[in-house]
């Protein structure tokens, strides 16, 4: 590979750098996202933005998978926190990583089992009644 930087991955960047920076952060916080400090969602979105203007799509799938592990732990009720942020995380990522089949390289394969564990996560946040003062 030369040493430009591959840039098409950031087409499927959009929704979530839209969507994750106010949910991750209601997960971080185990708030609601309403409830959310503003400082906590503001440094969340400087660091999607950081990803994407300068990372990599290895580092921005590795950022995704450590917020699969925070959707995961409030799935499995393991860890407190906004169960509708936690749904919402874990759709939005859903999506995104169902997409990369459609560009070269490894990251399908890569999010496979992140696929599998946010798939699990949705059926759960899904039927699962939400916790009385967390969900």
């Amino acid at each position: 590979m030369s040493g430009r930087r591959n840039l098409i991955w950031l087409g499927l960047t959009p929704e979530p750098e839209r969507e994750l920076p106010a949910t991750v952060a209601a997960l971080r916080t185990a708030r609601r996202t309403a409830d959310t400090p503003a400082g906590a969602t503001e440094a969340e979105r400087r660091r999607v933005e950081r990803l994407i203007l300068h990372g990599t799509q290895h580092g921005w799938l590795r950022y995704l998978a450590e917020v699969t592990g925070l959707v995961t732990a409030v799935a499995s009720r393991t860890r407190p926190g906004d169960r509708r942020a936690a749904l919402r995380a874990a759709e939005v990522m859903l999506d995104h990583h169902r997409m990369l089949i459609g560009l070269p390289g490894p990251g399908y394969d890569r999010t496979a089992a992140d696929r599998s564990a946010l798939e699990r996560a949705v059926r759960t946040l899904r039927t699962a009644p939400p916790d009385g003062n967390r969900g």
